[in-house]
């Protein structure tokens, strides 16, 4: 068999039973986060997304719209172990990555690992932390491990950090820095429900609380055999060029003073590779790219604030997004597919 791109010298078929289990997990998990989660299948799907793409999730929006809610149900979709950090202004790093304490009886000091030690840590209202807390996950987010007093300790996989955070022009929060947000694969926005959703809300949260009868639908194990998977989907060497210029269309755009970064440009394509294998493909097309560069690339760049209304720095990055998107030249259909020949 030749191969006509040199890319699939590395790449594997997944197989159609491959896609199938991943298909059939992902299914039994948006079905137990829908529940608790009513009338926000896309929010949930791209929550999912992440989840394949090993990454981390960034979800603001206004209080009460349901943004700690859906952290936890997905926490509580999966048999691994789950950790909450509750971002308040006087944490400490310490409370986040853990430390060493002196022991008497062995006179030397032991470590106690912190709550970021998990397999999904959920960070609520991560920017009323202080700046310096929240550098906490940096290193763990980045590298799956932490280091403390000079040790390194390394994380268990999957490792996934789900935060919360109200709109940083909010009253009592702090922005978050550059380094922190590029470490967000993808950042959502909850919004209001439709009004039905919100009457079915209505009714199941009103005489009960749904993630009590929340059961473990997957396994920490079988995520991370998933994620493996993941990571072998092909993608074509003219729709890598397609996600490269995508990013780099950021770092030229006159209404922008910041753009996406190289890890921006790897988080794009591991989404695209994860809702590839979430909709049975083996291939990336560019419209897994497209349906996620609003997600993945919005929250990283930052507008001329001449240009951007106070309060509206997430709807100009989200439009220049859009913008660029519409702009940059598309594949040829049958691009993204693997194309072989010799059979």
């Amino acid at each position: 068999m030749a191969v006509s791109d040199p890319g699939l010298l590395h790449w594997r078929d997944p197989g159609p039973s491959d896609l199938g289990v991943l298909a059939d997990v992902v299914a039994r998990i948006a079905r137990a986060m829908e529940t608790v989660i009513d009338g926000k299948t896309q929010v949930i799907r791209t929550t999912l997304v992440v989840l394949l793409a090993e990454g981390h999730l960034l979800i603001e929006d206004v209080p009460g719209v349901g943004k700690t809610m859906l952290a936890k149900a997905l926490a509580r979709s999966v048999d691994a172990r789950v950790r909450r950090i509750q971002f308040t202004p006087d944490l400490l790093p310490s409370d986040v990555t853990g430390v060493s304490v002196y022991n008497q009886d062995t006179r030397d000091f032991e470590f106690r690992p912190g709550p970021v030690f998990a397999n999904i840590v959920v960070g609520d209202e991560i920017n009323r932390a202080s700046p310096k807390a929240q550098s906490a996950l940096l290193e763990s987010m980045e590298e799956h491990q932490v280091t403390v007093d000079g040790v390194t300790y390394r994380l268990e996989s999957p490792f996934m950090v789900v935060a919360t955070q109200n709109p940083i022009e909010m009253e009592g929060t702090y922005p978050l820095p550059e380094a922190q947000r590029d470490r967000f694969t993808a950042r959502l926005s909850m919004g209001y429900p439709s009004p039905n959703a919100e009457l079915e809300m209505v009714d199941s949260h009103g005489t009960g609380d749904p993630l009590g009868d929340l059961a473990p639908v997957t396994t920490a194990a079988e995520i991370t055999k998933l994620a493996a998977l993941v990571r072998t989907i092909h993608v074509s060497e003219e729709v890598r060029r397609y996600v490269v210029d995508l990013v780099g269309a950021t770092r030229r755009h006159p209404d922008l003073i910041l753009g996406a970064s190289p890890r921006a440009t790897l988080h794009l394509l591991r989404a695209a590779r994860a809702s590839a294998a979430i909709d049975g493909r083996g291939f990336v097309l560019p419209d897994d790219v497209q349906a996620l560069a609003e997600p993945v690339l919005a929250h990283r760049l930052m507008p001329n604030p001449e240009l951007a209304a106070p309060g509206a720095t997430n709807d100009t990055a989200s439009r220049i997004v859009a913008e660029i998107v519409a702009r940059v030249a598309i594949p040829r259909p049958g691009q993204g597919r693997p194309a072989l020949r010799g059979r």
